[in-house]
């Protein structure tokens, strides 16, 4: 399954390609990692790594009864079922085909763009925008719109995004730092996981996040209640509206839980910590290779300036963008240690006690 191989030596990278990804997903995943070796020179220890570009884990755990005989797949998403490894996905350097700037630019934007409307100023809605054909969750929460078959107002705007006219376009209505005019920003799934979450949440408005398995390297840092508000994927259309009435009836709670999802954000999704978690990710993984690694005879190495000045437009652009200007002449930050068993029991108990909470409010919504 895995879309190419990646191997470090002495600080060099190389990779050999064995499949085509989706658009330029490898191509800048590959440029994130070359940006990791250029801020920490030498901190990369030898490697040698399978990555796949997809959307959905492909190692099921009920497949490897003993886990140590699994292969190591690193991927953007993991599920509980299965035991890919997880890492950050191609957008924190850009995604040129739907324009979207590297990270840290983006979130300096949207910083600015959020401020122009102040949250008691935006519309009193849930707003969702994106392609609507890829998964029937997402084909379910349309059916939540205005003007929907069920003639009721669930309280939300959905709209449908074309890319291909996006594209066409120029981008002009596509730009995703501008679309912080509503309250409560929806978060649904495409295919598996989708990037759009960590977008949705820097507006400063309470995402809406409909459930789904699927979490990437940061969400399992989300909690319910204070940084999202959960939404029942089996009664989207119901839950959508509680949420939203509730949001509009105590606004300095709803305007708390939006600057809380932000601000978690900023402070530990900023490119520091994400360069960090790929090098204390990739160290802790090197130290479980139980052989030398060499360069594989078909790999090609990679480098800054080859990958840069063969690529064009949008692509060499946030390239650019996001390339490490600076040698890191820190330490990184120290890695927390996992979760004990009672801090896990802890964190689900909370969930638990957040949904039954939302139900409560929902069924006597429906007695009104």
């Amino acid at each position: 399954m895995a879309t190419f191989r990646l191997v470090v030596v002495a600080g060099r990278a190389y990779v050999e390609k064995y499949h085509p990804a989706y658009q330029t997903r490898d191509v800048f995943t590959l440029w994130g990692i070359l940006q990791l070796l250029a801020r920490y020179p030498w901190r990369v220890p030898d490697l040698d790594l399978m990555f796949f570009c997809g959307d959905i884990p492909v190692v099921r755990a009920a497949a490897y009864p003993d886990r140590s005989e699994a292969p190591p797949l690193f991927m953007y998403c993991t599920e509980d079922p299965a035991l890919d490894i997880v890492f950050p996905d191609w957008t924190f350097w850009g995604w040129p085909e739907v324009n979207i700037r590297p990270w840290a630019p983006f979130l300096e934007e949207v910083a600015r763009e959020s401020w122009r409307t102040p949250w008691l100023d935006r519309k009193p809605y849930a707003f969702w925008k994106g392609n609507a054909n890829v998964c029937g969750l997402r084909r379910d929460l349309m059916r939540c719109n205005k003007g929907s078959d069920s003639g009721k107002d669930w309280n939300a705007r959905l709209f449908r995004q074309d890319w291909g006219y996006a594209n066409r376009n120029g981008f002009k209505d596509s730009n995703l730092a501008k679309q912080c005019t509503y309250r409560y920003k929806i978060y649904v799934q495409g295919r598996g996981w989708s990037v759009s979450e960590k977008y949705i949440l820097a507006c400063g408005s309470p995402m809406l996040r409909v459930d789904t398995p699927f979490r990437d390297f940061f969400s399992r840092g989300f909690v319910a209640g204070r940084h999202y508000w959960p939404i029942d994927a089996a009664r989207m259309c119901p839950s959508i509206k509680l949420a939203v009435d509730w949001g509009n009836a105590h606004p300095a709670q709803a305007q708390r839980m939006g600057e809380e999802g932000s601000s978690f954000l900023r402070k530990e999704l900023s490119m520091d910590y994400v360069y960090d978690y790929m090098l204390h990710l990739l160290t802790h993984y090197a130290r479980l290779l139980r052989y030398r690694p060499t360069v594989p005879e078909n790999a090609t190495e990679l480098c800054l300036e080859s990958m840069a000045c063969t690529a064009s437009g949008c692509a060499r652009e946030f390239m650019m963008e996001s390339m490490e200007k600076y040698v890191a002449d820190y330490e990184p930050c120290a890695l927390p240690g996992p979760f004990t068993a009672d801090e896990l029991a802890e964190l689900a108990q909370r969930d638990v006690e957040m949904r039954s909470k939302m139900k409560k409010l929902e069924e006597q919504e429906e007695e009104t």
